[in-house]
């Protein structure tokens, strides 16, 4: 018994506040002596006392906070990825539809009707059941993170989207039961507006990651699944590409992806090596030439012994990079997150102090207390003061952009890099720098005492049977 370390694969992570909350819960958990949160890769490693804690109550902790765990497994992780997608989507068109409603009943009554008050029992009723269905419907897994988040004295996004919702539908209300004329619909308005919006947040922040989550696998998915190993003595067998060792042997055809790192030792073929190189042209391949997983062998049979597998492969260690690469945290982003930490308790206690100004402070001039007033000022601090979209915006655009730099062969080999570039006004690269598109291309034809149509017409009828890659090309 002693110390253990638990890696896990969490869904609903969405912003810095989602990492930043499973920081505090764990910190506030006895037992458990280290934990680091990365929202890019979205995964918790936590180091526990298992004399204290066993893994499912640290487990549990996660799935309080209102997030999942996936499973390890690539294929299974992929499908609780897609289903959780539908999930966002459904959420997202019942709260939407709610959202149009709302808004259309608010036109109607300040463009046609011409008040802002509400003045129709009716209007005030729909809206309620509006308000209601989007903050217990579609709304209320949001509820559950921010209950167990106070219960853990933690006070983050779901907290403060709490907050402006019940105060909207606090006010909505008011106005229905206790001050006639009071704006009763664009109170309960409020509460389906700003649900919606964190729903929808959380929706765009899973498209975001799926895609890149995608944009690596694809990279991935170039080594193929299976190769041939021969045998000293020459027999063939297809076994996964998991289990080949160094020194294993294996056969690859022509028009196949080479499957692993490796040497060739028997035949010559032109090797297609743009996913790793940039270089257009393959390149031709004899034994003791290098060979890279991924890589298409196009014109000639190979043997090829392994050199390199797991964790070592070429592939896996692009896919490593590129997602410690979006792991990684710039100055913006630790800003960010220093920020995140004392606006919340902010928000709220400014919220407060809007409130009792408008009720305290008209005493000192011989008025009122102005509630209504009180409760638009505390409401739009509340709302306005919503942080979702300051704790996601630049992860997901580090993510996103890593996404896409790995789908057009770039390699981001640091956060930093993306808070760099706009200020990047020459790049300089040297004799073997290679810009290309990955696959060669006729650009121009010029013909001599000849019509260009009759000079393609030729040089395509003699390289009609030729698998040289200029060749296929016209």
């Amino acid at each position: 018994m002693g110390t253990t370390h638990e890696q896990f694969n969490v869904g609903g992570m969405s912003c810095s506040f989602c990492a930043e909350s499973i920081k505090k819960a764990y910190s506030r958990t006895d037992g458990v002596e280290d934990v680091d949160v990365s929202l890019a890769h979205e995964e918790v490693l936590v180091e526990y006392d298992n004399d204290l804690l066993s893994e499912v109550e640290v487990k549990d902790t996660l799935r309080d906070l209102g997030y999942t765990i996936r499973d390890p497994d690539k294929a299974k992780r992929y499908e609780q990825q897609q289903a959780e997608l539908a999930d966002g989507k459904r959420r997202l068109l019942l709260a939407g539809g709610a959202s149009i409603v709302v808004a259309a009943l608010m036109g109607w009554m300040i463009l046609v009707m011409g008040r802002f008050e509400s003045s129709s029992l009716v209007m005030d009723l729909v809206t309620l059941g509006l308000a209601l269905g989007t903050m217990f419907g579609s709304g209320r897994y949001i509820k559950e993170k921010a209950y167990q988040s106070l219960r853990r004295g933690i006070f983050n996004q779901h907290v403060l989207l709490e907050a402006g919702a019940f105060a909207g539908l606090l006010g909505g209300l008011l106005g229905l039961f206790v001050f006639p004329g009071f704006p009763t619909v664009h109170f309960f308005a409020v509460s389906v507006f700003i649900t919606t919006y964190h729903i929808l947040s959380e929706y765009t922040s899973l498209i975001v990651r799926t895609r890149a989550s995608q944009a690596v696998q694809g990279l991935l998915d170039l080594q193929p699944d299976t190769a041939r190993r021969v045998s000293d003595d020459g027999d063939v067998e297809e076994v996964p590409v998991d289990d080949l060792d160094i020194g294993d042997r294996v056969r690859v055809k022509p028009g196949e992806n080479i499957p692993v790192d490796g040497e060739v030792v028997e035949g010559e073929s032109t090797v297609d090596e743009s996913v790793a190189t940039g270089e257009s042209i393959p390149e031709e391949k004899t034994g003791g030439d290098t060979v890279i997983g991924g890589s298409v062998n196009e014109t000639g049979a190979l043997l090829i012994e392994v050199t390199a597998t797991g964790e070592d492969a070429f592939l896996n260690q692009i896919a490593r990079e590129i997602e410690e690469a979006r792991a990684m945290k710039p100055g913006i982003i630790q800003l960010a997150d220093r920020v995140l930490k004392y606006f919340v308790p902010g928000v709220l206690t400014i919220a407060g102090l809007s409130f009792l100004f408008w009720v305290v402070a008209p005493l000192a001039w011989g008025a009122a207390p102005n509630v209504q007033r009180g409760a638009f000022a505390a409401l739009a601090v509340l709302v306005l003061g919503y942080p979702c979209a300051l704790g996601m915006a630049t992860p997901l655009a580090l993510i996103r952009g890593g996404g896409k730099a790995a789908n057009r062969g770039i390699l981001m080999r640091s956060g930093d890099a993306f808070q760099i570039f706009p200020d990047v006004d020459h790049i300089v690269l040297d004799k073997t720098g290679t810009i290309t598109v990955g696959e060669p291309a006729v650009s121009e034809v010029v013909a001599f005492g000849a019509d260009e149509v009759d000079v393609l017409t030729t040089a395509a009828s003699a390289e009609a049977f030729s698998e040289h890659p200029l060749a296929i090309r016209l």
